[in-house]
């Protein structure tokens, strides 16, 4: 969806490889990380483990990430930018930085075998539930299918 959108002209802010940017462009970030997760950056990936771990990284890096995004948003010149994330319905720290909300869907299998790491991921996101979107995509069928319906909801 993503990519169909930014093909289309639009703007879209990737939470994930924005917030991977971070780690790399904010001074002392990472070593920060390291203090609050106990273990070193290179093993990040114990927070899908850890709750209080991946909370103790939420409480440091969300707030950079909302301040990246409200910059990134003030920057665009578009009429309609898009922001990808799989959490912010679920951080109110988030609330207010969108005007709607945009649901993408798939069946678990389909998701299993378009990305090896949303096994691990599911533990620590929850699925929206659709009522909390404004609109909902299924993306369970072809391209075609998919860009008609993002194009009908532009």
């Amino acid at each position: 969806v993503c990519r169909y959108l930014e093909s289309k002209g639009y703007p879209v802010y990737d939470c994930d490889s924005r917030t991977k940017a971070l780690y790399e462009n904010v001074p002392g970030l990472k070593e920060k990380v390291e203090e609050a997760i106990g273990v070193p950056f290179s093993r990040i990936a114990v927070i899908f483990e850890y709750p209080c771990k991946r909370e103790a990284l939420e409480a440091l890096v969300y707030p950079l990430v909302v301040e990246d995004i409200r910059k990134w948003l003030s920057e665009q010149d578009s009429e309609i930018a898009f922001i990808e994330s799989a959490i912010a319905l679920d951080k109110p720290l988030f609330d207010g930085l969108y005007d709607k909300v945009w649901l993408v869907t798939a069946p678990v299998e389909q998701r299993l075998r378009r990305n090896r790491h949303t096994a691990e991921r599911a533990v620590t996101q929850r699925l929206p539930d659709p009522s909390e979107a404004d609109e909902t995509i299924n993306n369970d069928s072809t391209l075609e299918s998919l860009y008609r319906q993002i194009d009908n909801l532009i």
